[in-house]
């Protein structure tokens, strides 16, 4: 939510894909041609043109006649701004229009309720005005352009048009800075309390699975709040909404990204539950220990045996092999903390590193352990005499 309603490139990159949504052109195709037959009136152009060609002489029954065109001037009218109307959704003018209009109003209203950036769109007080200043001075010079040279007398006039005052707007303005800061450190309190509870539990490791159980869950849950709102939402429509496949198109792209974090979330939590008790002391758990350090040590015979060998690296690693995976888990956590809008492929791309780094560790300590034992205990002193 906080990315959607203050981060405009954000909003946009939410947005964007709804232009080429088969629904969104529907419903923008279907609203210019409405458009166009509310402006043009067959009946009454046609009565206007009888008139005037009666006046010119034209005999009433011929004119009687030319009223009676009016349904077939409606129908191509209508006809016309169809096809007009098609070609400009289905084409790049349409995405462009779109994303040009949806990145405009979505940074004015962020304008008006934070007070940042700069626009034509001001905030004092509880009165939002509009700016067009330099609409109004480029009228003036294109007027004078044209010839008009009058156009240049015009004078300086008030240029700041007050779109609304409302005693709500400081308290909406505040709701905004709430959001901001939740939305801002939100995330960071619940990672530091969720740690800070697994480090202070008596049995840590089952302590971290519960943890990440539970925020899966938790993150299950408002999926499923999700499904239940957007059927609400849609069985709650105004009836000036006119398709309802364009509204649930705009919900769940709204929610796009919200969705992901969900899924992002689910799947994180049980990898992590899953990696706690694999280092535990559950049956299956030494089963899974047991096969990869054989598999290892199977892996570092044949490296021995054609002539590969990993020398003091591989005895070092198999000293410190403890730390060196501790490390590599806080290097990818880390990463994963800095990732700009993790995914469920950004969850499996940092799982499937690990497990390759954890490979790695494992066969690289195994040729070191056969080191270590292949060499020779270092020979007893000389027997000191009475």
């Amino acid at each position: 939510m906080h990315d959607i309603a203050l981060d405009t490139d954000r909003y946009v990159e939410t947005v964007a894909p709804l232009a080429s949504d088969p629904a969104i052109e529907e419903a923008a195709h279907n609203r210019m041609v409405q458009a166009v037959d509310v402006r043009v009136d067959g009946k009454a152009v046609t009565a206007e043109l009888a008139a005037w060609l009666q006046s010119q002489g034209l005999p009433p029954r011929a004119a009687e006649a030319v009223r009676g065109l009016a349904p077939q001037l409606d129908a191509a009218v209508t006809g016309a701004a169809d096809k007009v109307a098609t070609r400009f959704v289905e084409s790049d003018r349409f995405e462009k229009v779109w994303t040009a209009a949806n990145r405009g109003a979505h940074t004015a209203v962020v304008h008006a309720l934070t007070g940042e950036g700069r626009g034509a769109v001001g905030v004092e007080e509880g009165t939002v005005t509009l700016d067009v200043g330099a609409a109004v001075d480029r009228v003036k010079q294109e007027l004078v352009d044209a010839g008009v040279t009058p156009a240049e007398k015009i004078p300086d006039v008030d240029k700041q048009m007050v779109l609304f005052q409302s005693d709500k707007l400081e308290r909406m303005q505040g709701a905004v800075h709430a959001l901001d800061v939740v939305g801002t450190w939100m995330p960071v309190l619940t990672v530091f309390i969720g740690a800070a509870g697994v480090f202070l539990a008596y049995r840590r490791r089952r302590a971290l699975a519960k943890t990440a159980l539970g925020a899966a869950f938790a993150c299950l849950i408002v999926a499923i709040g999700l499904v239940v709102a957007r059927r609400y939402y849609l069985d709650h429509l105004p009836p000036q909404v006119q398709s309802e496949a364009a509204a649930a198109a705009i919900f769940d792209q709204l929610l796009h990204f919200l969705r992901i974090t969900l899924r992002t979330v689910v799947v994180l939590g049980v990898i992590v539950a899953l990696g706690a008790y694999l280092v535990g002391p559950g049956g299956g758990a030494r089963s899974v220990r047991a096969t990869s350090e054989r598999t290892a040590d199977s892996a570092a015979r044949w490296a021995e045996t054609h002539g590969i060998h990993t020398g003091r690296v591989g005895t070092w690693t198999a000293d410190y092999r403890r730390w060196l995976t501790i490390g590599v888990l806080l290097l990818l956590a880390l990463l994963f903390a800095l990732w700009n809008h993790p995914t469920v492929l950004t969850v499996l791309l940092l799982v499937l590193i690990l497990l390759a780094a954890l490979a790695l560790i494992a066969l690289v300590a195994a040729t070191g352990r056969r080191t270590q034992a292949a060499r020779p205990s270092a020979p007893a002193g000389p027997a000191v005499g009475r």
